[in-house]
């Protein structure tokens, strides 16, 4: 697989008003204890569950003989808030140590952090970099983010990490040469800077989370989410480039950061690569993983004209609205939830099988 993207902690020290998810939040005392905890305990088996390799062949870059060469994958560790003391010391440096020890003899693994930043110090990026991480991307760079509004502090705080990272040797992803592609040997590590701006990330913002709830996604109909990387696109083809899932602290797996309403199944249960493959030949996971969820009820008695006319809906504001998101939400309510269910009971019948 080409790319995985692990949230590893609910808490975060925000609670900023366009987060596509409601449960990265500030969390304190008993609190914090159990979203780290949970987090915690969960992460051995999730890491155990993932692939046995993360590689992925590229289509992109085929070889002159015409073969397809191998690439390394890579796994997104993020929040949340990853550098959090508790999660970043119970959750995150530990699930560092465990995913590079399982991949040291398989072909490695590229390991990113993802992190709004500001919690970074000299100590932090030796650390990371002596746990084999080789991307650290900073991701709050954005007016949304409390504190970050405006350019001039944007540019602050761009360049006094910028001066922090290449005093540890790290370059910038930006100017890397875009033509060698990810998974082969880099000159790395690397840093990045992005955020939720209209020309990159997610854009006109999810309808998520808190940005659904105080009604600042500007998406239409048109703004198919699904069909780009981040989205359900390719999802199944896990032996391809383009390749991505997401996982959830929980071990709950979704075919896109979005996430659908219901997820595909459960990595406390099941390997990542059996959830994919169990759901393969299901049309409206196919329709998802071709970036057509339009025509993800075809096989079920739902016309495209009738997800269109489900996908639009009144936000929490009042203004009305319509994304595809709000249609795969409501056919995912719908129709999905026995049809999820077969598909765990075919995992766990060939798991009582192979005892």
């Amino acid at each position: 697989m080409e790319s995985i993207y692990y949230v590893l902690c609910w808490a975060c020290h925000r609670k900023c008003r366009h987060c596509y998810e409601a449960r990265f939040r500030p969390y304190v005392r008993g609190a914090l204890e159990t979203v780290v905890s949970e987090a915690a305990a969960h992460m051995p088996r999730i890491v155990e569950h993932l692939p046995q390799r993360m590689s992925y062949l590229d289509r992109q870059h085929p070889l002159p003989d015409g073969s397809l060469p191998q690439r390394r994958g890579r796994i997104i560790l993020a929040g949340g808030e990853v550098l959090l003391e508790p999660v970043r010391l119970r959750v995150l440096y530990p699930a560092l140590r465990r995913i590079r020890a399982r991949y040291a003899e398989r072909g490695g693994v590229e390991l990113l952090v993802q992190t709004t930043g500001d919690l970074l110090t000299d100590q932090i990026v030796d650390e990371l970099l002596a746990l084999g991480v080789g991307t650290i991307s900073v991701s709050g760079i954005d007016d949304y983010h409390s504190g970050m509004q405006g350019e001039a502090r944007q540019s602050a705080f761009r360049e006094r990490l910028t001066r922090l990272f290449e005093a540890h040797g790290l370059r910038s992803a930006e100017t890397a040469v875009p033509a060698v592609p990810a998974g082969s040997d880099t000159a790395g590590p690397y840093y990045s800077f992005f955020g939720a701006t209209p020309e990159t990330w997610i854009g006109r913002l999810w309808p998520r989370g808190r940005a659904w709830e105080n009604g600042l996604s500007s998406a239409t109909i048109a703004d198919n989410f699904c069909n780009r990387w981040s989205g359900g696109l390719n999802f199944l083809q896990h032996r391809y480039n383009g390749s991505e899932v997401s996982i959830d602290p929980d071990g709950n797996v979704y075919p896109c950061c979005i996430k659908t309403r219901l997820p595909l199944g459960s990595l406390l249960e099941d390997e990542l690569i059996c959830i994919l493959d169990s759901l393969a030949q299901e049309p409206a996971y196919t329709a998802i993983a071709q970036g057509h969820p339009e025509r993800m009820g075809l096989a079920y008695g739902w016309s495209e004209e009738q997800f269109i006319a489900a996908s639009h809906t009144v936000t929490p504001k009042g203004t009305s609205y319509g994304n595809l998101c709000i249609g795969c939400d409501r056919f995912h309510e719908a129709m999905l939830a026995p049809v999820l269910a077969a598909a765990r009971a075919r995992r766990a019948a060939q798991r009582a099988a192979s005892l």
